[in-house]
């Protein structure tokens, strides 16, 4: 209905639900809810664990499908592996990567992949096994020294990081691994093994810009007589 105030035009009553009727709703349906929940949760839980099951089970089969198709793609391997993984199924995923691996055991993008899985999952000692693993089979590939050995150093571990730049220096690598030796050394004060670095590193490659780079290391630490000894053998 409507009415009119001091013989102007009729005004309309508000026809919204009053709050009344609203929390009124919210309890009907709160009620309900408790109940559902009450009498129902059992049942819901075995319904959701079954459709789980399911659901994996439906993606598994698709994956399967797809390298079955595409054995030779790398990423098809990658994006089954790293599925498992998200889904916590952690030895599902490492099967997986071996799998790939046996595939095609030269794809770096694979090992590192594989490693980042395992790290993510903190699983550390599998993850050293596999840069272990990657290196002895790659030694060439930079990437892969470079990143086992900052995990090392990453977890503290220096005499650990120290073992993998010996195994790595053995294939006499390009300079910026053997800078990156030195480095190490230098930030943990161990100015000593970065000289008998630098001393390997020029016999390794007996360059003017490496023998430069020795003395004025040397003249930085204030090893005067062997910068002048350094310089001297370089002439």
């Amino acid at each position: 209905m409507s009415s009119r105030v001091d013989g102007g035009a009729p005004r309309v009553k508000n026809r919204a639900p009053a709050a009344v009727q609203i929390t009124a709703e919210q309890l009907l349906r709160e009620a309900q809810e408790r109940q559902e929940v009450q009498f129902k949760a059992p049942k819901q839980r075995i319904e959701d664990f079954e459709e789980l099951h399911e659901y994996r089970g439906r993606k598994r089969k698709e994956f399967e499908e797809r390298i079955r198709r595409t054995r030779g793609k790398m990423r098809e391997w990658q994006a089954y592996a790293s599925w498992e993984a998200s889904q916590g199924e952690y030895d599902r995923s490492r099967s997986v990567y071996e799998r790939a691996l046996d595939v095609d055991g030269r794809d770096i993008s694979l090992w590192l992949s594989y490693t980042e899985m395992e790290l993510k999952a903190r699983n550390v000692q599998h993850a050293r096994n596999l840069f272990d693993r990657a290196v002895t089979l790659l030694p060439r590939i930079n990437q892969l020294w470079y990143k086992y050995v900052y995990l090392e150093e990453l977890l503290q571990n220096i005499p650990g990081a120290r073992q993998v730049f010996e195994r790595w220096m053995k294939w006499e690598p390009e300079d910026k691994a053997w800078q990156a030796y030195i480095k190490l050394e230098e930030r943990y004060n161990e100015l000593d093994r970065a000289s008998a670095i630098y001393e390997r590193w020029v016999a390794v490659r007996p360059e003017p810009r490496v023998w430069v780079k020795w003395g004025k290391f040397e003249e930085e630490r204030a090893k005067l007589d062997k910068a002048r000894e350094v310089f001297q053998m370089a002439l």
